[in-house]
């Protein structure tokens, strides 16, 4: 996510500022080009975001360009895109008409020629608004606005979801015999089994999930999550959808299901479509741009699992920090929030007959 500027501390992107500038200079067809500001930004949990001014001579991009940089942070999770895949991806949604941030270039340093090896960069162009979910459910533009939010996103979900299939540029997502439920649940099985500690709750959801599985109709693109704190938001109009590290083809009630569990509202746990509003205002701004009707019987299915996939990303997020490969107080925070998760569990499974 890109919640906003962090303290600029250091890392190792400062050692490829240069060879940034030479091929930003080439891509640009400038003159010549200086990266006068970079900070690292708060939020991205999964990987690093860095706001850059970048001062470009010449060339279509003549002047101050205000972007973003997306790199690799020092350890990551299973299943998430390279910046290569994911910058693929902005691309095709950026041509598709959904809004994302414009994606520039995709910048890897091999070495050749530079004084640095590695490291592979997203390059986009910055776009203005707030996405700390904890911030916009407080907002009072957005609680104004909220019919209209709500009914946005639910078209920019659909729009995702109406992206060409047959797309070649989408060739390196991976296909499955498995039905995405039948595939997530095994994931989530498997982690768990491996866990060094019992989690009782987590494979009760296992054996929920795997007794009332529902069949997937269509398969379609999936964000994979699209939730508030992944959007950014001025004066209570969508600007952006952020972080397509975990794209993939799957069920569209899946995605649904995701933005709408309660792990998502930040506290606004009335307003059941990502703490923004209402859920049917959701449900009718997706299906007028969809054009079919979301099955709402299988929803709440869908929660549980998103619950549950939350909550063996946040044991793996601990774990990036216990293992010492990336020492973090967010992520050791965010193992803590595993208890929470496990009431939201039996809750739900409760309410469902």
């Amino acid at each position: 996510m890109v919640a906003g500027v962090g303290n600029g501390k250091p890392v190792k992107m400062d050692e490829q500022i240069e060879d940034l500038e030479v091929f930003i200079k080439q891509a640009a067809g400038a003159r010549q080009v200086k990266i006068v500001r970079r900070e690292l930004m708060s939020g991205g949990a999964i990987q690093e975001n860095w706001l850059v001014d970048i001062q470009v001579s010449g060339g279509k991009y003549d002047g101050l360009l205000e972007a973003v940089i997306r790199k690799d942070a020092p350890s990551n999770l299973e299943y998430s895109r390279s910046r290569q895949q994911e910058f693929e991806l902005l691309k095709i949604a950026f041509a598709t008409g959904v809004t994302v941030p414009e994606p520039l270039w995709f910048f890897e340093n091999n070495g050749a020629g530079g004084k640095t090896e590695g490291g592979s960069f997203v390059i986009m162009r910055r776009v203005k608004g707030v996405a700390a979910g904890f911030r916009l459910v407080k907002d009072e533009t957005v609680q104004t606005k909220s019919r209209d939010l709500t009914r946005s996103l639910g078209r920019e979900l659909a729009k995702i979801h109406s992206i060409d299939l047959e797309n070649p540029a989408l060739a390196f997502l991976e296909g499955s015999d498995e039905s995405p439920a039948a595939l997530a649940i095994g994931r989530y099985q498997a982690y768990l089994d491996s866990y060094h500690t019992p989690r009782p709750v987590l494979y009760w959801a296992i054996v929920w999930l795997k007794e009332f599985q529902p069949e997937t109709a269509e398969i379609v693109l999936c964000h994979n999550d699209f939730r508030t704190g992944n959007y950014m938001v001025e004066n209570g109009s969508v600007t952006g959808v952020l972080d397509w590290e975990f794209t993939n083809w799957g069920d569209r009630h899946c995605d649904i299901g995701w933005f709408c569990a309660p792990c998502w509202r930040f506290g606004a746990v009335g307003r059941e479509a990502g703490g923004i509003g209402s859920r049917e205002d959701f449900y009718q701004g997706y299906e007028q741009e969809f054009g079919k009707p979301i099955d709402r019987s299988i929803i709440r299915y869908w929660e549980i699992m998103a619950t549950l996939r939350w909550a063996v990303i946040a044991l793996q997020q601990g774990e990036r920090h216990t293992s010492g490969n990336e020492i973090s107080l967010e992520l050791a925070l965010t193992a803590h929030i595993v208890p929470e998760l496990e009431m939201d569990i039996l809750r739900l499974t409760g309410e469902v007959p």
